[in-house]
């Protein structure tokens, strides 16, 4: 069994991509018109390993100093592997990553699993092969999903906040103008000293670059904006990527009025995702913040850290 590793370069862009969307944990966010829209900040050191000349898997990664992280940009990292893919052979491909960036005089990798709700069929031989190759654990965040299959109830007060918003004619509708709410979500950010991390601009060019998977989706009253919530569609997976609401949509709940709406139009997906609710390096757990997402029946798994030294 022999592998080449290869490193990626724009000449790659088309098989990479071709390659990601029929591999078992490959979503759009490993699309490399993702990947690149903010290449000037990573330097990218993402690898394709080929078997006969096909491609058997890829690594997203790029470097910081003496580190490969997969991927710094992006909330997932992980190898990313075909569907006929054994687990002998990934045991063989870590080995051969490994290999490479030692030779190349990196000192670590840092992986972020992806979590097993995303995957598209069943591809958890990288965390055999993350334990065969002694990494540790050195993060655990806790996210909060629904599974749509047998959602939990709202709470009482979750599901009277839901009737208030229904009598007071709220409307919830997705459009693909992200001006005003981008303006909102930036004040509501403001006041915890932080912004968004995509601008106005680039959510906008990815919106218009991936149109099924970036959506957003507002709560109004009269034309005017209380909420709203981008989603990022992975498939198996809704994932509620943005959140904010003015202090009149605080007041009506219209964030609970959008999640309640949008449950039951994602109804034949999988899961329903809210993401973490932890800080500092998964060591801090923000109780209020979790409870809120509890309350709509959502409860945890985790996202995984791990560190593999050269």
């Amino acid at each position: 069994m022999k592998f080449e590793i290869v490193k990626y370069n724009s000449s790659h862009k088309d098989e990479w991509n071709s390659f990601i969307s029929t591999s078992k944990s490959g979503f759009f966010l490993f699309d490399r018109d993702f990947m690149d829209y903010h290449s000037d900040r990573f330097t990218d050191h993402s690898l394709i390993i080929f078997n006969h000349n096909k491609i058997a898997a890829v690594f997203p990664a790029n470097e910081l100093d003496k580190q490969i992280v997969s991927h710094g940009g992006l909330t997932f990292g992980s190898l990313i592997i075909s569907h006929y893919a054994k687990a002998s052979e990934v045991l063989k491909i870590f080995s051969e990553i490994k290999k490479y960036y030692q030779e190349q005089s990196f000192d670590e990798i840092i992986y972020k699993a992806i979590p097993h709700i995303f995957h598209k069929y069943p591809a958890e031989e990288d965390l055999y092969a993350l334990f065969r190759h002694e990494a540790l654990i050195f993060r655990r965040d806790i996210s909060s999903v629904i599974d749509l299959s047998n959602p939990i109830r709202f709470s009482e007060t979750k599901r009277q906040l839901v009737r208030k918003c229904e009598e007071k004619g709220i409307t919830v509708a997705e459009t693909n103008q992200f001006e005003e709410y981008w303006s909102l979500l930036a004040s509501v950010l403001q006041k915890f000293d932080a912004k968004p991390v995509h601008s106005l601009k680039e959510i906008t060019l990815l919106s218009k670059k991936f149109p099924d998977n970036i959506r957003l989706f507002e709560a109004r009253k009269d034309g005017n904006l209380l909420a709203g919530i981008v989603i990022f569609d992975f498939g198996n997976v809704i994932h509620t990527q943005y959140m904010a609401a003015s202090q009149d949509g605080r007041k009506l709940g219209a964030l609970d009025f959008i999640n309640y709406t949008l449950i039951n139009l994602f109804g034949n997906k999988k899961y329903y995702s809210f993401g973490i609710s932890t800080e500092s390096q998964g060591k801090y757990l923000n109780e209020g913040l979790i409870q809120q997402k509890e309350n709509m029946g959502a409860r945890g798994i985790t996202l995984d850290f791990y560190s593999i030294k050269l």
